[in-house]
């Protein structure tokens, strides 16, 4: 006999926890598991005032990123859009069904209003790459390149100078250091340091 599903159950009401609802082997949950974001929240403090409404936790700013970027969400809009449905998501950030998820346009304002021209940014990207690398998560082993061709439309009249920090370089002679152990373990020898 075929069976037919009715739309009667969208109506109704159910008692579950949200963390039921995300499985036990979910990406995000390992994250949670192993990693704590509360760092920022010492990496911020002096961006914030001491009066004046209560905004929207950085850490679930910067969570907000970090799931738009781990799972190649294109834009902050639609990052918005996945985390209104997704439970998975919402349980990351700690938002029940019942809360409100920021708009999109809350990281676009919190960004021209308190983060640009600071390099917390990369103070946190830095931050968390050191700690996932620390658990042994971080493998040099495969690089990706995109390799998309775009026209620029650079002016060469117009153009700033930038530093890159270090933090690049260390990540480098870490790379390095393991492709020379390899060699080694292959016979063979050591690459020469370059500048």
């Amino acid at each position: 006999m075929m069976g037919k599903k009715t739309v009667e159950g969208r109506d109704q009401m159910s008692i579950i926890s949200l963390d039921d609802l995300v499985p036990k082997d979910h990406l995000l949950r390992k994250i949670d598991m192993l990693f704590s974001f509360d760092f920022i929240y010492d990496e911020v403090k002096e961006l914030y005032s001491e009066v004046g409404k209560e905004s929207i936790d950085p850490v679930v700013l910067f969570k907000i990123c970090f799931i738009q970027y781990l799972f190649g969400i294109r834009s902050m809009r639609r990052t918005i859009e996945e985390i209104n449905c997704n439970v998975a998501y919402r349980w990351f950030l700690g938002y029940n069904f019942n809360e409100k998820i920021p708009h999109f346009s809350t990281f676009g304002k919190n960004y021209a209003r308190r983060f640009v021209g600071t390099d917390i940014f990369e103070v946190i990207f830095t931050r968390i790459l050191d700690e996932v690398s620390s658990y042994g998560l971080l493998s040099p082993d495969t690089i990706f390149v995109d390799g998309t061709h775009t026209k620029a439309s650079a002016n060469k009249s117009k153009y700033e100078k930038t530093l890159i920090e270090k933090s690049s370089e260390y990540y480098q002679e870490e790379l390095e250091k393991e492709i020379n152990e390899v060699r080694k373990a292959h016979g063979k020898k050591p690459l020469k340091k370059k500048k």
